[in-house]
């Protein structure tokens, strides 16, 4: 990897609120920024964003003045997609189409491929014309990748199946993160991903817990309509009573989205998403929150003993990761319910910028190829 330190990758992570940039010399992290959204251009037309967007990056790389005929690659976020396998894909005429059409769904990171497809472009075009070349490694075309998109699908046919004919279970995760962690998991060992097995426990706003086998994810909870209740997230709930919340007429069927996606789980039963802001409160003596924050993690762990049994046992082992790992407390209590199912590890995330680049620089070093859409 003697070329790595050459390897300019520039970085986009679309989100709701903000568009989250950086510039990577191999691994390294060199610049960056989070860019606001114009409030004028939010609203239910998430494509209305993307000139702002495409903008602010423009404005961000003349304002730190990088070149775009040195970047080597671009990567944005992948988003909801149709569903593939996990990897690097480069951007495609099919794969923008389908983004623009918000085939699986409105979100945010449906902008990923388009604007790192226009920057690259506009890269491409100043290398061309020899602006700023200098020392660059070698000219041509700069490609615009994505890693590991949000509707990365690597189930078995089995966890496909839902109790009503009417409804397939979904392949929706923290795929990049948990894909990256695996790979930097097996790397520190010195050990191949193939014939890896983990289960993986991705603490966030939404929780995700995954089988991994031989570094794919096999079966998950889909965060927002299943699994354990998290800072945000209802988790699973009682089918017959959710029903009857819907035929009271008490809450309109948008209502009860907004409730179980961003307004459930700890913001339901204690007003707030912190899991620091509850911590503080436990120490204070607050029984309610401590009993809250108790079950989450109990939930917690019994979604991980439900996703052992995919791998039929011998986890090597069981990997807790995210925000919320950081806490002692409730990582305590999830330890104490799990850990005879196999050792307990508790690791930071990559993050998703560094798992991005690393995506792009994979195909760059030939360790792996870029996939078609």
């Amino acid at each position: 990897m003697a070329s790595e330190s050459k390897h300019m990758i520039l970085v986009i992570n679309p989100g709701s609120t903000s568009t989250k940039v950086a510039l990577f010399a191999g691994e390294g992290c060199l610049k960056e920024a989070s860019l606001p959204v114009p409030p004028s251009q939010g609203g239910a037309d998430l494509w209305r964003q993307f000139i702002p967007r495409l903008e602010g990056i423009r404005w961000w790389l003349g304002h730190e003045g990088i070149e775009g005929s040195r970047l080597s690659a671009v990567v944005g976020r992948g988003g909801l997609l149709r569903p593939v396998e996990g990897g690097t894909y480069r951007v495609t005429e099919a794969m923008l189409a389908d983004a623009r059409g918000n085939r699986q769904g409105a979100h945010a990171s449906n902008l990923g491929c388009a604007l790192a497809q226009a920057v690259a472009d506009e890269a491409t075009r100043e290398r061309a014309s020899g602006e700023g070349v200098g020392e660059s490694p070698g000219l041509g075309l700069i490609p615009a990748f994505i890693v590991d998109p949000v509707s990365t699908d690597e189930f078995g046919e089995l966890a496909r199946y839902s109790g009503l004919r009417e409804i397939q279970r979904r392949a929706l995760s923290h795929a990049l993160s948990i894909h990256a962690l695996v790979r930097e998991l097996c790397r520190r060992e010195e050990r191949e991903v193939e014939g890896s097995r983990f289960v993986v426990a991705h603490l966030g706003g939404g929780t995700s817990v995954c089988p991994v086998e031989d570094g794919r994810i096999v079966d998950a909870n889909n965060a927002n309509s299943g699994g354990p209740f998290s800072p945000t997230r209802a988790g699973g709930l009682p089918t017959q009573e959710l029903l009857d919340l819907v035929d009271s007429g008490a809450f309109t069927v948008k209502e009860l989205r907004e409730m179980t996606v961003k307004r459930g789980g700890l913001s339901s039963h204690l007003g707030t998403a912190d899991g620091r802001e509850v911590e503080e409160r436990i120490t204070r003596g607050d029984q309610e929150a401590r009993m809250v924050y108790e079950a989450m993690a109990y939930q917690i762990a019994k979604e991980i003993g439900a996703m052992t049994t995919v791998l039929k046992g011998g986890v090597e082992a069981i990997v807790l990761t995210g925000g919320l790992a950081s806490s002692g407390l409730l990582t305590g209590w999830i330890r104490e319910r799990v850990a005879f199912l196999g050792p307990v590890e508790i690791l930071p995330e990559v993050g998703e910028m560094k798992a991005l680049a690393l995506g792009a620089l994979r195909v760059l070093w030939g360790e792996e190829e870029a996939k078609e859409y």
